[in-house]
């Protein structure tokens, strides 16, 4: 196993991860999240952690999770150690890194807003110190017009401006827009990827502006694994996470990850103030965007300057002594 993951990261990996490395296909037996959270709660019952595991005292722990896993199936997990060193050797020749939720290098804002819902392993590339910087988070649709475009473009713009980090999904339409926005205009930019991290860390465009520190991409789930409607609606926790406001430039009502996300946010979990965009700018206001008014989305203003924007933004989020203590959940 790799001495670059802590044996936390590297216990967490083997009961969770698919290490889909030289395989189209992920395995059954990896612990589903819920799982995941079952089996942590026990180690920390008993005073234990995911790194004793994999530690020469290991079969001890097992009498004490029999409750809690099937014994067979958590020794076939840990019994992937090759599979894990082929994973990793593949995404540090990528620069991939990659952090368990028990390691310094983790989200702070993550890990402090979702707390035991934090996903257990962020894979990366780029700047970290963008993932805590707070900034703007902007969703919306895939498929979008081009006066759309231009209003996104231009938002990113303004974040670059006010020198605040802008932060989306990295699919096309509105979120490839103002990444692009931002990241154009010299300002920096977060994209949390629901799948094909791999392929995004290779693109030519991208591997500048991580390697100028303009840029991260981060994503809960395995870097080749390929896209998933289920990913890609639970990814969009993450985005609202970490950032300090978020903007919902359109929507489809009452379905698609754009809407749920925005909705999870006004009526949930409440990690930041949600604005959408005004009537006036950039065509008719949708029946989505009015009904999340209704919910209790303000409206973005018309007209803005950078000062302003770091106004609507205000005081960055105060990371607890609490959140910045490890907690493997």
């Amino acid at each position: 196993m790799s001495p670059l993951l802590s044996p936390n990261t590297q216990a967490i990996l083997l009961l969770t991860a698919p290490l889909m490395v030289g395989r189209s296909e992920t395995s059954s037996e990896t612990l589903r999240p819920s799982e995941y959270k079952r089996v942590a709660g026990r180690l920390i019952q008993i005073d234990r952690l995911p790194s004793d595991l994999i530690g020469p005292d290991a079969e001890e722990l097992f009498p004490d999770l029999e409750e809690t896993i099937e014994i067979d199936r958590l020794q076939r997990l840990l019994a992937r150690g090759f599979q894990l060193s082929q994973a990793i050797e593949r995404w540090q020749a990528r620069s991939i890194w990659v952090a368990g939720v028990t390691d310094d290098s983790y989200p702070k804002r993550i890990r402090q807003r979702l707390n035991e819902h934090a996903p257990p392993v962020i894979y990366g590339c780029g700047n970290t110190g963008l993932l805590d910087s707070g900034g703007l988070a902007v969703v919306g649709s895939r498929e979008v017009d081009e006066q759309l475009v231009e209003f996104t473009l231009a938002v990113g713009k303004l974040a670059a401006e006010a020198n605040q980090t802008l932060v989306s999904g990295g699919a096309r339409g509105i979120d490839q827009a103002s990444m692009r926005g931002a990241l154009e205009a010299g300002g920096k930019a977060v994209g949390v990827m629901a799948d094909s991290l791999e392929r995004a860390a290779m693109n030519r465009e991208h591997r500048e502006l991580l390697m100028e520190d303009r840029l991260a991409l981060i994503s809960p789930y395995d870097p080749s694994a390929g896209f998933n409607v289920g990913h890609a609606m639970q990814r969009n926790k993450l985005i609202y996470a970490l950032a300090d406001a978020a903007l919902v430039v359109n929507s489809d009502y009452e379905k698609g990850g754009t809407w749920a996300g925005a909705i999870e946010q006004l009526e949930k979990l409440h990690f930041v103030p949600v604005y959408v965009r005004d009537a006036g700018n950039g065509g008719d206001s949708t029946k989505a965007l009015a009904a999340l008014q209704k919910k209790g989305a303000l409206a973005w203003p018309n007209q803005m300057n950078a000062d302003e924007l770091v106004g609507l933004l205000g005081t960055p989020v105060s990371l607890t002594k609490e959140a910045e203590q490890m907690s493997f959940l």
